[in-house]
């Protein structure tokens, strides 16, 4: 019953094939391989028109590199207050960004919303030089809290990210997730709706380390290359990243995987609303965030159930927990059984009892 982290799945067996047929041979270094060119190809065309594409293992390379082609040091990245890149990045934006601040915005269900941007932007503490600029936006999706950015609520915020000259980013680490749950192409999700840098996420859906940043503003473009070097995260074998992202585009299968983790969270989700708990907010891709009575609690961990205690401060009142009750993030991934579903529901139903 492990429910901690969709980090924790095994790569889907298409990219472990993948990296096997990779490994024949010599090639190409740095990114000059034909792996590489084929993925590049691969995503101008998901995209529908040509993008720039740099590949990275891990998600807080795409987000710090990309953040830091968008912010400068004096400058601040807006997202929302609990977003990913606030507190779980160790500094690494702030480390790249050399110096550069994150700043929060509060919104319910884990979402900034466009008034809030805008409100927050209205602040008169914005006065150079004494204080930082605000200088990009960036959004979780999905966010920390499971829910979803639909294209308006995108367009919604870039616009007045826009309006005041700042850049816009996407943290798309459960990128795939939000396109299968949503089923807007990845250009309505994107560029079409004012993102101009998305940090497109694979590890947490089939790949074993492959995550790429993806830009649609030409002038963005300009020395990423130099960065991503600087930074350590030109990979000379460039080809072993390729292949796994080149697997997970070819035929859908990253829409695939996405919507089985999306459609396994949909029968946690429904499982426990139908033994009467409360789920703090909507599942709307693969997290579930359950209030559990401490008996419950400590049933599910003693039978060997793996899920992270959490803490929210962006939950609607009627989504609070009774008092004592206990909030459990839960994922779930493409390789999640079903039957730890099933287990997992069923220490509920004999706690019940109990």
């Amino acid at each position: 019953m492990y429910l901690a982290s969709d980090n924790a799945a095994p790569a889907a067996e298409e990219v472990l094939q993948a990296l096997a047929r990779a490994n024949a041979g010599a090639s190409a270094p740095y990114g000059r391989d034909e792996p590489t060119r084929r993925v590049e190809a691969m995503f101008s065309e998901l995209f529908g028109r040509e993008v720039g594409v740099f590949l990275v293992t891990t998600g807080t390379a795409a987000n710090a590199l990309a953040l830091a082609q968008i912010t400068p040091p004096w400058g601040a990245a807006i997202g929302h207050a609990e977003a990913h890149v606030m507190h779980d990045e160790c500094g690494a934006p702030e480390f790249f960004t050399a110096g550069a601040k994150i700043v929060g915005v509060p919104g319910l269900d884990g979402r900034m919303t466009a008034d809030g941007l805008k409100a927050l932007l209205a602040r008169d503490f914005w006065t150079p030089p004494t204080h930082v600029a605000p200088a990009a936006v960036t959004i979780s999706q999905a966010t920390e809290a499971g829910t979803l950015y639909r294209p308006a609520e995108i367009s919604a915020i870039a616009d007045v990210a826009k309006a005041h000259g700042l850049r816009v980013h996407m943290d798309g680490a459960r990128f795939a997730n939000a396109a299968a749950a949503t089923g807007a192409a990845p250009a309505e999700l994107t560029w079409r709706s004012g993102v101009e840098i998305l940090s497109f996420g694979f590890t947490k859906n089939g790949a074993m380390a492959a995550e790429a940043v993806i830009v649609f503003a030409e002038d963005l473009v300009k020395n990423l290359a130099e960065r991503r070097k600087r930074g350590g995260h030109l990979w000379s074998k460039g080809r072993f990243i390729a292949a796994q992202v080149e697997a997970l585009l070819e035929n859908g299968l990253w829409l695939d995987l996405a919507a089985r983790a999306n459609a396994t969270a949909g029968r946690l989700a429904a499982g426990l609303e139908s033994r009467g708990l409360r789920l703090a907010f909507p599942v709307e891709a693969n997290e579930v965030f359950v209030w559990l009575p401490p008996s419950a609690d400590d049933a599910l961990r003693a039978a060997g159930a793996a899920f992270y205690a959490w803490s929210s401060e962006s939950i609607a009142p009627e989504r609070s927990g009774r008092v004592g009750d206990r909030l459990a993030r839960l994922i779930c991934s493409f390789a999640t059984p079903d039957d730890d579903i099933a287990a997992f529901l069923a220490v509920i139903d004999r706690e019940r009892v109990a």
